[in-house]
């Protein structure tokens, strides 16, 4: 059995990302969330610790929704028709990106919600 080189399991990995981003609107959108988040987290200067805890929110996000495209797929593939397994197979991997969702709306708000008040002079 060959064995891939680093380099062409990264680029396996990007052409992952690329489908998910091509096939999903979701993801669109988680990306479309991220670079805004990213802007405003630049804008605001938010400190070193601030932005590690976006930028694994940003990532759990992200992740959660190629595990959920890739189960998906394979469910699709294994269950071309309807089945309540695959169904709840399906609900589950969406629960746990709606889940992972949540928890980085949360982290937002709580993350930015001192330097935007302080941006508009209310001190919250």
């Amino acid at each position: 059995m060959k064995s891939d080189s680093l380099l062409e399991s990264f680029a396996y990995a990007a052409e992952g990302v690329r489908y998910a981003l091509r096939t999903q609107r979701n993801m669109r959108i988680h990306a479309a969330a991220a670079v805004a988040v990213i802007m405003a987290a630049a804008l605001l200067h938010l400190s070193w610790v601030r932005w590690v805890v976006l930028l694994l929110a940003i990532t759990l996000v992200m992740a959660m929704e190629l595990m959920n495209t890739a189960l998906e797929a394979v469910v699709d593939l294994a269950s071309p028709e309807v089945h309540p397994l695959a169904k709840a197979a399906k609900d589950a991997a969406a629960g746990a990106v709606l889940l992972s969702a949540i928890f980085a709306v949360a982290a937002g708000c709580i993350i930015f919600f001192r330097p935007v008040m302080d941006l508009l002079g209310s001190g919250g």
